[in-house]
């Protein structure tokens, strides 16, 4: 069945603009394009923004399919300015998006940032100050499938804070229309551990998956799973101490779980797994790779999670390899 979406204008509340129009972006962007706040994405891949703008997006949900018709720009041509950036843009590409951007952010412009990793909130750090961050996480997941095209399934939240302050009213409107998109926004006044336990399932789903090839329902049934997730945790854990961040490796370990049954995040396969297929850079780096890093400075042994990190390094390397070969064939 296909639904032809189409977007509210009764009146404009948020100028939003999702940077990094992928798999989370387009979910995001398909969210809030349903309430009454004009939405745009923001592509560095050109064949994905052109698609997007010649047939709208294509939205595969459990209840069927829809177009969801939202304007698409390349970074260097993005017109106007925005009261809202949502940043999804890989942790190793926030840098150069936003220095693509910086025509359109003004003193009133505030950048969400919802990406995966440890240690954006400095990146973000060095464009604008804090007051014009906030800072989340999330749990919601999707799929791009190719040029224009993404799969939204299972149930998900988002958890965020105003580095500035929660009470500002420009915050208080952005949880609004998050609520009115469905997304299921919560206010925090501790989203440091919220990045980190989010970096934490990260770190086990992602590059477990990544490594096994298979999606998270299914690692949920591998008899071991219980002592992989627990390696990583409680190397989490002595590095979040060392850097007095709060970490309840627990309750980490209960939000890795709930994401096993397939009405939650079971049949996702996660974005470290998809960016893997298709030879594209992971974030590695940001997840168990940050953890390594740290342990390695701060003489803490980590060996589950530097082993993981190499391992995905190793399979990225294989297939810059495979695809040179099978170019030179």
């Amino acid at each position: 069945m296909m639904v032809e979406a189409k977007l509210k204008r009764r009146s404009i509340i948020v100028k939003i603009a999702i940077a990094g129009a992928g798999a989370m972006g387009g979910r995001f962007g398909t969210m809030l394009a349903q309430t009454d706040n004009p939405v745009t994405f923001i592509d560095l891949w050109a064949d994905h923004v052109q698609a997007i703008n010649q047939h709208g997006l294509l939205v595969h949900t459990d209840n069927g399919d829809q177009r969801v018709h939202v304007p698409a720009y390349l970074p260097q041509n993005v017109p106007g300015t925005f009261d809202l950036i949502v940043l999804f843009t890989k942790a190793m590409g926030i840098a150069d998006m936003l220095t693509a951007l910086k025509p359109v952010i003004t003193p009133q412009t505030h950048i969400l940032e919802l990406g995966n990793g440890i240690g954006n909130i400095e990146t973000i750090s060095r464009f604008v100050p804090k007051e014009q961050i906030i800072a989340g996480v999330t749990v919601w997941s999707a799929a791009l499938n190719g040029p224009g095209e993404i799969t939204m399934k299972g149930d998900g939240s988002v958890t965020l804070e105003a580095l500035g302050s929660n009470e500002a009213p420009f915050f208080k409107q952005v949880v609004q229309v998050l609520t009115d998109a469905g997304l299921k926004p919560t206010a925090s006044h501790d989203v440091l551990a919220a990045i980190w336990r989010k970096a934490a399932l990260n770190s086990v789903l992602n590059t477990y998956c990544t490594i096994l090839d298979c999606n998270i329902g299914e690692f949920g049934q591998l008899p071991d799973h219980d002592a992989m997730i627990d390696g990583v945790l409680g190397e989490f854990a002595a590095i979040a101490a060392n850097q007095h961040v709060h970490f309840d490796a627990a309750g980490a370990k209960q939000l890795i779980i709930a994401q096993f049954p397939d009405d939650k995040n079971g049949l996702h396969y996660p974005s470290m797994h998809q960016d893997m297929a298709k030879g594209r850079k992971t974030e590695i780096d940001f997840l168990n790779g940050y953890i390594a890093k740290v342990g390695a400075r701060e003489n803490i042994p980590t060996p589950v999670n530097a082993t993981l990190t190499a391992l995905i390094h190793g399979q990225e390397k294989l297939k810059t390899l495979h695809s040179r070969e099978a170019v030179t064939a």
